[in-house]
C-alpha cells in the first residue's frame, strides 16, 4: 500500500508548493479536488481538458517528484432537488471522469447524492427511520426514481472510460453504509465502489474492519480515506449519534473528526491495514484532515507519523517458516 493525502487541506498553496510539501513528508500519492465541495484549487478542469500540452505538464510535475495521483475528487450532490447545484455536480463529475481517463487516474471519488422527497421538492431529504411509513415511501421513491437511474448512466459512463467511482459512505447521502453501497452496485455496475472512510463508519456504529471485509470480499473498495473519529459517550447520551450541532461545538458534540490515532488506537488502525491487505486492497491510503482542535500542519504530520508506523508497504514475502 502507498500513503497519500487529500490535498484540499493545502488549498492555500500553489500546485507546485503542495506537491513539494507532500514529497517532503515522504508520501507517495495525492488525491486532488476538481470542484464542488472540495474546490478545485489544484486542478483547472476546463483548461486541462482543452489542452494536451497542459495535461502533459500537469502530470509531469506530479511524476517528477516521485508522486502519483491516486484519485480525483468532486464531492457534490448530482441528484439534489436544488437544480443548479445538481447540474454543477453532474457536469463536474463527468468532466472529472473524462480527465481521469485522459491522465490514467483510476478512481474518481464523490458522493452518491440525496434527492428530495418528491419531484417538486426544494431541498434534499435523508430518511433514517422506516416509520412513520412516509419515510419508507420517500426512500423507495428516491432510490427507484433518482439514485439508481442516475448511477446506471454515470456508472456506465465511468466504466466506458476505464475509471472507477469511489462513493464516500457519508451520512446525509443515500449511500452511507456497506449495505447501501452494495445495493446500488448490484443495481448498476462494478465501476461503482466505495471510497471507504472509517471516520464515518465509527460514528454510525459500524466496525471499520468489518466494513472492510464486507466490501473487499466483493472487490468493492476503490479508494481509502484515513480520518479518525472521537466518540464522546457522555455527549452521545445527550445528543445521540445523529448529532446536529455544528462541528465546531467540540465540547458538546457526540462525535468529532480527529487526526489518525487521536480517536482510536493505533492497534485499531493496524487492524484496518491488515484487513485491507488480507482482503486484497493494495492501493492508496489517503489522509484527510478535518481535525477541529489541531492546525493543518500538526494534524497532517500526526497522521503521517501514525500511519507510517502501521502501513503495510512491501509485497508479501514467502512464508519461509512453513
Amino acid at each position: 500500500m502507498k500513503l497519500g493525502v487529500f490535498t484540499v487541506l493545502f488549498a492555500e498553496k500553489s500546485f507546485e508548493e503542495m506537491l513539494d510539501t507532500v514529497k517532503e513528508a515522504g508520501l507517495s500519492a495525492v488525491e486532488i479536488g476538481t470542484g464542488c465541495y472540495p474546490g478545485n484549487n489544484h486542478c483547472d478542469l476546463d483548461a486541462l481538458l482543452e489542452s494536451e500540452a497542459a495535461r502533459v505538464e500537469y502530470i509531469q510535475k506530479v511524476e517528477e517528484r516521485g508522486l502519483m495521483i491516486s484519485a480525483f475528487s468532486c464531492h457534490g450532490n448530482p441528484i439534489s432537488p436544488e437544480k443548479e447545484f445538481a447540474q454543477k455536480s453532474h457536469d463536474t463529475l463527468l468532466k472529472t471522469i473524462k480527465l481521469a481517463s485522459l491522465l490514467g487516474v483510476p478512481v474518481v471519488n464523490c458522493f452518491s447524492g440525496t434527492a428530495g422527497d418528491h419531484e417538486g421538492a426544494k431541498y434534499p431529504n435523508w430518511p433514517v427511520t422506516p416509520w412513520p411509513n412516509e419515510y419508507g415511501d420517500v426512500l423507495k421513491w428516491q432510490w427507484e426514481e433518482k439514485l439508481i437511474p442516475y448511477w446506471k448512466e454515470v456508472g456506465q459512463y465511468a466504466k466506458d472510460h476505464n475509471v472507477k467511482i469511489g462513493l464516500e459512505l457519508h451520512g446525509g447521502f443515500l449511500v452511507h453504509t456497506p449495505y447501501t453501497l452494495l445495493k446500488l452496485r448490484a443495481e448498476t455496475c462494478d465501476a461503482i465502489g466505495a471510497n471507504l472512510d472509517p471516520s464515518h463508519m465509527w460514528w454510525q456504529g459500524i466496525d471499520p474492519v468489518a466494513a472492510i471485509k464486507i466490501l473487499a470480499k466483493e472487490n468493492a473498495i476503490h479508494h481509502f480515506h484515513a480520518k479518525d473519529t472521537y466518540i464522546d459517550q457522555e455527549n452521545v447520551n445527550m445528543y445521540g449519534l445523529t448529532d446536529m450541532q455544528p462541528y465546531g461545538e467540540v465540547r458538546s458534540r457526540a462525535w468529532t473528526f480527529r487526526s489518525v490515532g487521536c480517536g482510536h488506537s493505533l492497534k485499531e488502525w493496524s487492524d484496518m491495514m491488515s484487513a485491507l491487505r488480507t482482503y486484497g486492497y493494495d492501493y492508496v491510503v489517503s489522509i484527510e484532515h478535518e481535525d477541529p482542535i489541531m492546525s493543518i500542519n500538526e494534524g497532517f504530520n500526526r497522521a503521517v507519523v501514525n500511519l507510517k508506523s502501521v502501513l503495510i508497504e512491501e509485497p508479501v514475502s514467502q512464508m519461509w517458516w512453513v
